[in-house]
């Protein structure tokens, strides 16, 4: 997903940079309320935060100035919603930029646009939506996290293509390339990464219930435990 340093034209870098801001000062915010309101909260950030990284450095090469790979902000944004997961996933992107080349300074607001805003709001909107019909929570994890992922995949095919549309086709002709190319490789990691991310909830409500419960995701049975609908 990550485009590389310079792939993108110079006008592009700037808009996409300049449509991600919003989202991030917001979010900037929002985990700065949610860390003075609940200061337990910070190691399960840290963990979160975590995941993304070490989950979205998997690369695996695919379009010319991108690669395929998972993200891990399902996970992040039905903990602490997608405001919060912007800044998480700004960060992730900004240190994998300048400690592993992946991605880019220059096209660090198209990375952040599509991996750290539209894939998490995209994955919490699908939770949110199943969870409200009563479906399984870990059914709701995982389709969450699977469409966090694909999402975000989607809008760098959009990226690309407005950038680089076909000669022939344009900007149609070009989305389809470049999303058929990344759908090879993303909709099998976007399966693996739902299932991954349903057995790191399934640890949480082990280790962390009482945090869960609090952030909205667990509930309380009558007896007064925490628990999920598995």
């Amino acid at each position: 997903m990550h485009i590389a340093e310079g792939f993108l034209p110079p006008l592009h870098a700037v808009a996409w940079g300049a449509a991600s801001a919003p989202f991030v000062v917001h979010g900037v915010r929002a985990l700065t309320r949610e860390v003075k309101a609940n200061p337990e909260s910070t190691l399960l950030l840290g963990a979160s935060g975590a995941f993304t990284f070490v989950l979205s450095a998997l690369k695996i090469p695919s379009v010319t100035g991108s690669c395929s790979h998972p993200t891990g902000t399902g996970l992040g944004a039905i903990l602490f919603r997608p405001p919060i997961m912007a800044v998480l996933g700004t960060i992730t992107l900004l240190f994998q930029a300048l400690l592993l080349a992946h991605g880019g300074l220059t096209t660090l607001g198209a990375n952040v646009f599509s991996m750290a805003i539209a894939g998490p709001w995209a994955g919490y909107g699908v939770y949110l939506l199943l969870k409200r019909f009563d479906v399984p929570l870990m059914v709701t994890v995982f389709f969450g996290a699977f469409f966090a992922d694909l999402v975000t995949y989607c809008v760098t095919s959009v990226q690309l293509a407005l950038a680089f549309p076909d000669p022939g086709s344009g900007f149609p002709g070009s989305l389809a390339k470049f999303g058929g190319i990344f759908a090879v490789t993303q909709i099998p990691l976007a399966v693996s990464e739902g299932l991954l991310t349903v057995l790191v909830m399934r640890l949480l409500m082990q280790s962390s219930k009482s945090d869960l419960v609090r952030l909205g995701v667990a509930k309380l049975s009558g007896r007064g435990e925490q628990k999920a609908a598995l």
